[in-house]
């Protein structure tokens, strides 16, 4: 894992480009300690920055920017191909020579051969750039899962390129202004949605999309995109499927240079990371938990009796207000973009990077493929009464209003959102999901923009577009929709930013392009039958102790921590007159982006 940045110019700009690097190198020193380079091209048109942690082959050939010995294509490249070796030897056998064991050669090399097809063969997280100095050409990728982040801001022939907005803003090219569109979806769902960002004229490039620059010209294509497509198949076939897919996605995250450990939470999903693991690995297993004092919130018992079970060496760390306190600086400091999450996993990388770990785990994804959210059974509900609805318009949209007006809870004001549109799976999905109903994120919104006139339209930001036509089911577009949202969005964005605050490198088993090609096709009815029956039963080394328990999303005890000890981080607002803001995540919400947005601008 590492920290990705590059400028193609062909302006006067290039006169400072190594000044101009070295500060963006600099911005993403943090996600890369252990080593740094920094490669101009001969005509000045381009620099690449790198911030390097060395997980495979830690020597000095691992070092990046990396060339072809002709020195015609170079890469800066951040993630982990896990097939890497399989890639290695089939180029071998075609007559191609390594000079390392990185899986960063192995790219180059595919990339030489087969051009922006490269992609398809990557199994992995990734984000990188290839500079082709004969053609004058750059190739920037971004993994299908859209695992690593990649952002970029194009400004006449000029392009600037990186993981994260905050080395983009340190070469001090682009102008720092709120984008009322990344604002809008910000405060409807909580986290920014893609393509969009919090800066005007940076945008995210999506999963599964390469750019292509060209003598300062720009395009862009789509190469992967998830599809769920019924096929007949019996519960133990499918059981079967899914099992040998878990089993070969965890062998192959496990390819490392150095000791991988794995988050623990007690839940069903970490909790089948840690089983699979013990099937696929000998020696040593680490495990990492969070504990809580207070007794309702704290699962740490839970996470200790997993380890037990699986014969891990366990490290627990239990936060109080008083240590979350602490570490709030620091974690404000690390945001990228402000979501409404992020603070589990910064707090857990911290003891990972303590225990001298860089590479761990996490059970991220299960409750996306597997059906493990409400959404799975309240969504097609709400899609199927609004279809109903419908019958009396226009009743419904002034039900729809009344309720949005009127409305006595954030939750009814966003259903009354839903009933003045279309009852598609998308409009429930993002009233369900949301955090501010759509009138009042427009109040929000002009509050950082007094002159706006018209408001952002919910459409604009997230377009339907995004869910494939002809699905199977509800179900499936629930999954979709949970995994190119909610997960892509928040889980994903906010998971690589904190653990790489502490330099960790995050893996996602159970988000692998092979693992959801794989189960694709099993019917929603089996692959996301509730209580994530399917998951539970491929892995039948699961205790039935941890089986027999409700479900309970790991989370925090904020509410009482913002009312109380962190009250000062998170003032009453002034916007508390005409919103409400009781419940914590608005608080948050809106704390976290005002001091984010003082870090950004000031």
């Amino acid at each position: 894992m590492c920290g990705i940045a590059g400028i193609l110019t062909k302006t006067e700009i290039n006169n400072s480009l190594e000044n101009l690097m070295l500060k963006m190198q600099t911005a993403l020193q943090h996600r890369g300690p252990d080593d740094q380079g920094i490669y101009i091209s001969p005509d000045r048109e381009v620099g690449f920055a790198h911030t390097r942690l060395s997980i495979l082959d830690l020597s000095a050939a691992g070092h990046q920017p990396m060339s072809t010995p002709d020195r015609r294509y170079w890469i800066t490249f951040n993630g982990e191909i896990y097939n890497f070796w399989e890639l290695r030897r089939t180029l071998e056998a075609k007559g191609e020579k390594f000079y390392s064991k990185t899986d960063t050669e192995v790219i180059l090399k595919l990339y030489q051969q087969q051009g922006a097809e490269c992609v398809k063969n990557l199994r992995g997280m990734f984000a990188f750039g290839i500079w082709d100095n004969q053609e004058q050409t750059c190739f920037i990728a971004r993994d299908a899962l859209g695992i690593k982040p990649l952002y970029y801001w194009q400004s006449g022939s000029t392009l600037i390129f990186a993981s994260e907005i905050r080395a983009i803003l340190a070469s001090k090219l682009p102008s720092i202004a709120l984008s009322p569109e990344g604002l809008y979806g910000y405060l409807l769902s909580g986290t920014v949605p893609e393509p969009h960002t919090l800066i005007a004229g940076i945008r995210c490039l999506e999963a599964g999309h390469w750019l292509r620059w060209r003598a300062g010209n720009l395009s862009q294509q789509q190469y992967w995109q998830i599809n769920f497509t019924s096929e007949t198949i019996s519960l133990t076939e499918a059981k079967e499927k899914v099992r040998n897919a878990l089993i070969d996605s965890t062998e192959h995250h496990f390819i490392s240079d150095v000791p991988v450990g794995i988050f623990l939470s007690g839940g069903i999903d970490s909790s089948s990371i840690v089983a699979l693991a013990r099937q696929t690995q000998k020696g040593n297993l680490r495990t990492y938990s969070i504990g809580f004092e207070e007794n309702e919130w704290n699962e740490a018992e839970l996470a200790q009796k997993i380890a037990q079970e699986f014969d891990t060496k366990h490290t627990e760390y239990k936060v109080t207000a008083s240590l979350g306190l602490d570490l709030l600086p620091k974690f404000l400091a690390s945001i990228d973009q402000p979501s409404i999450d992020g603070f589990n996993t910064f707090c857990v990388s911290q003891i990972a990077h303590k225990d001298g770990t860089k590479v761990v785990l996490s059970g991220l994804g299960g409750d996306e493929l597997f059906g493990g959210y409400k959404t799975f059974q309240q969504v097609p509900n709400m899609v199927r009464w609004g279809q109903q609805l419908e019958k009396i318009q226009p009743i419904t949209t002034s039900l729809g209003t009344g309720l949005t007006s009127w409305g006595t809870s954030p939750r009814i004001q966003r259903l009354g959102d839903f009933l003045q549109q279309k009852p598609t799976t998308a409009a429930a999905y993002r009233s369900y999901r949301g955090i501010f109903s759509q009138a009042e994120a427009w109040k929000i919104t002009q509050h950082y923009f007094k002159d706006a006139s018209f408001p952002v339209s919910e459409e604009a930001i997230f377009p339907d577009r995004s869910l494939p036509k002809n699905l199977p089911s509800l179900e499936d577009e629930v999954s979709l929709l949970e995994l190119s949202c909610y997960m892509r969005n928040q889980l994903l964005r906010d998971s690589d930013v904190m653990s790489m605050a502490w330099g960790l490198e995050l893996r996602v088993p159970l988000v692998d392009q092979r693992l959801v090609e794989a189960i694709a096709s099993i019917p929603s009815r089996i692959r996301l039958a509730q209580g994530k029956q399917l998951l539970i039963q491929a892995i039948p080394e699961l205790p039935n102790w941890l089986l027999n328990r409700p479900k309970r999303g790991f989370s925090f005890p904020f509410q009482q921590w913002i009312e109380k000890d962190w009250s000062d981080y998170f003032p009453v607002h002034e916007l508390g007159k005409d919103i409400n803001l009781k419940l914590w995540y608005r608080r948050w919400s809106l704390g976290i982006l005002q001091h984010w947005w003082k870090q950004v601008s000031g």
